[in-house]
């Protein structure tokens, strides 16, 4: 039977420094807290705080389900493995590979969490892509974007609403607004915020000649109204129009779309993805106070400019990565140095790696600085 002393002996290592950084002593102890706080008969009466103690229940929850769980599963493999080698059976030699396989993975999602230290990374994540320099191809390269953040999403477990789209005049789309809900999608997608760079042959081109196309992508931590964001409704211009665009089949055809502006920043916000009015108005004001917070939050202190990233023209020379499609097949983020010639997985998704070399990439930088 194959020696797994070491590779076990590795995962109890990782297991340590998994309770180190989830601070798993502090989770047993808030734990019966927040149980007894969900617990109190009028705790509903305030749906905000409600709201604030059920997601912090669920968070400690799901680390401490997670870590548990973790810690369970080594336990049997090394129990698994040792009467293997008492017993000289072989046969539970691939059960005990499988169960170090399958927690490796696990510690290195967990490992992952251990990179999110700013203060809203476990928020959710209001975004925008907007077509750049380009013409028609940066149109269709933001609906491009627009699909790959949503099969990204499909496959890392976060759910994406597509809350408003405009349409390219020939292909694509001038801009679309979504939002991305899970634990940590804010501190996710804050990799990917700024220009992203396509090279193609352009199918727009009679010619077939070579084109650049430029996209950016913006996001903001979607924070919940504590108070601190007032907003006068004399401030606002509010407008409705027929919602239309590339939105999905949900997408209602009725004059429910509501665009607000916020006429003191000139932030705009819009939704058009309920069928009810009143619906897309809550939404987008949602959107506006999150926008508006993280403008509040920037003022306030000039270290939380990361929250939105720095403010580039969407062309040359400001790109955060490059697709290039033609003449050869390589992405290739410019901050973490991070390549891969997998174009078309890329596109189709795979932008978790991308992810995790700048996360790495940020926390080293930090360390430096």
């Amino acid at each position: 039977m194959r020696d797994f002393t070491d590779a076990l002996g590795e995962l109890r290592k990782r297991l340590g420094e998994a309770e180190r950084y989830l601070a798993i002593d502090e989770l047993r102890a808030r734990r019966p807290q927040l149980e007894t706080e969900m617990g109190r008969p009028d705790l509903w009466d305030n749906a905000e705080v409600a709201r604030k103690v059920q997601t912090e229940l669920a968070s400690v929850m799901d680390d401490l389900d997670t870590y548990d769980g973790l810690m369970r599963r080594v336990e049997d493999a090394e129990t698994l493995y040792e009467l293997g080698r008492e017993e000289q059976d072989d046969s539970v030699e691939a059960e005990v590979e499988a169960a170090i396989d399958h927690v490796r993975a696990k510690l290195d999602e967990l490992e992952r969490r251990s990179l999110f230290t700013e203060p809203y990374d476990e928020y959710d994540a209001v975004c925008e892509i907007h077509s750049g320099a380009g013409g028609t191809d940066a149109q269709d390269w933001a609906e491009m974007l627009l699909r790959m953040y949503r099969r990204w999403a499909e496959d890392n477990g976060f759910s994406l609403e597509v809350e408003s789209v405009s349409e390219g005049q020939e292909a694509g789309l001038l801009s679309a607004e979504f939002l991305v809900k899970g634990r940590y999608a804010f501190g996710m997608l804050k990799a990917e915020r700024g220009t992203h760079r396509l090279v193609r042959i352009s199918p727009f081109d009679n010619n077939a000649r070579r084109q650049t196309a430029f996209a950016g992508l913006t996001v903001v931590p979607l924070i919940e109204d504590d108070g601190e964001i007032t907003i006068d409704e004399k401030d606002l211009r509010i407008d409705v129009y027929r919602s239309s665009g590339a939105g999905g089949q949900h997408i209602n055809t009725t004059d429910s779309a509501v665009r607000i502006t916020h006429l003191p920043s000139g932030v705009v916000v819009s939704c058009q993805v309920e069928r009810s009015q009143i619906q897309n108005r809550e939404r987008a004001m949602q959107a506006l106070r999150a926008k508006l917070a993280d403008r509040q939050r920037q003022e306030r202190d000039e270290k939380i400019n990361a929250l939105a990233g720095e403010k580039k023209k969407v062309e040359w020379g400001s790109q955060i990565r490059s697709y290039v499609l033609q003449p050869y097949q390589m992405v290739k983020d410019e901050r973490s140095g991070h390549q891969t010639s997998g174009v078309d997985a890329v596109l189709d998704g795979e932008v978790q790696p991308f992810i995790d070399a700048y996360l790495q990439w940020q926390r080293a930088a930090s360390l430096t600085s």
